[in-house]
Order: C-alpha cells, then sequence, then structure tokens
C-alpha cells in the first residue's frame, strides 16, 4: 500500500487535470443569442416583401426586450415627414459593439422589413446609413448579420 505506482499517479494527475480544466471552461457561463438566432419568432417577422425605406430624424434611443425572454435589443424612433415610427436595429450586446454612433437628432436613412408591433407600425432594420457609413444588419432575407459572422458590415462611401 505504500506505493500507488505510476498508472494509479496519471489517473490522479488526469482527474485534477480534468477538474480544473473543467472550471476554467470559458464557455461555461455561455448563455445563447438572447433569443436573437435567426430562427427565433422574433426574427420570422421580417418579410422581405414589406421592405421600404425611409428618411428621417432620430428622435429617441431605446432599449427594449422586444419578445419575452429575449435580451434586450437596441430601437430608434425616427420622425420622417409623414410619421413617426420605431425601427428596431438589433441586439443591444450586437449594436453596442459596432463602430457608428447613432444619436439624438442625427439624420439616417433606414431600409427594413415594415411590420406591425404591439399593434403600432414599426421597421426591422436591414440597414442604416448615416453620412457616409452604412451598417447592414441584415441580408436580403432577413438573416441577420450576427446570427453569421457576427460582424456588422460597415461601408463608408
Amino acid at each position: 500500500m505504500k506505493k500507488i505506482g505510476i498508472i494509479g499517479m496519471a489517473a490522479v494527475f488526469a482527474l485534477t487535470a480534468m477538474v480544473t480544466l473543467s472550471d476554467a471552461d470559458p464557455w461555461n457561463k455561455w448563455k445563447g443569442s438572447g433569443g436573437w438566432g435567426y430562427k427565433s419568432q422574433y426574427q420570422r417577422m421580417y418579410n422581405p416583401q414589406s421592405v421600404v425605406e425611409i428618411k428621417g430624424v432620430v428622435e429617441g434611443i431605446e432599449q427594449v426586450t422586444p419578445t419575452k425572454g429575449m435580451s434586450s435589443g437596441i430601437h430608434l424612433k425616427v420622425k420622417t415627414d409623414t410619421e413617426t415610427i420605431a425601427v428596431h436595429l438589433g441586439p443591444a450586446w450586437f449594436i453596442e459593439r459596432q463602430d457608428i454612433s447613432i444619436e439624438k437628432g442625427d439624420m439616417i436613412e433606414v431600409k427594413g422589413s415594415k411590420i406591425t408591433f404591439n399593434e403600432s407600425p414599426a421597421i426591422i432594420a436591414k440597414e442604416v446609413e448615416k453620412g457616409d457609413t452604412e451598417l447592414e444588419l441584415r441580408d436580403d432575407n432577413g438573416f441577420p448579420v450576427w446570427a453569421g459572422t457576427g460582424m456588422g458590415r460597415m461601408r463608408r462611401y
């Protein structure tokens, strides 16, 4: 009983390493897309047949939870010549990491799917243009860029 042996020592070492590595796993707190995945009920609201383009002034910026169980998203209130409409950009965790700054008072152009959300008109943005910068959020079918490469496509003119 004095000697554990090489095989016994290897087994103890391996077990210790597995426990230590499982605690150090950077993905152990992974929470997914926060309900913003491309197959979610909210994402399926995007309709390529209802795409519109608007131009207006940003009157407000809000963090909103679109549906129960989702993480917060960034919505703009945009005043056009004919209406003030909510523009849904995408998940806050994604929008906040983009190299475009949209602020109250900015003139922007938005292309996206016009929907009815909570009994009011809204637009799920495909792309937003401010000055000479365009942020692409979804492809022509509404597939969100954060569900693919995880990177918004920024263009400067």
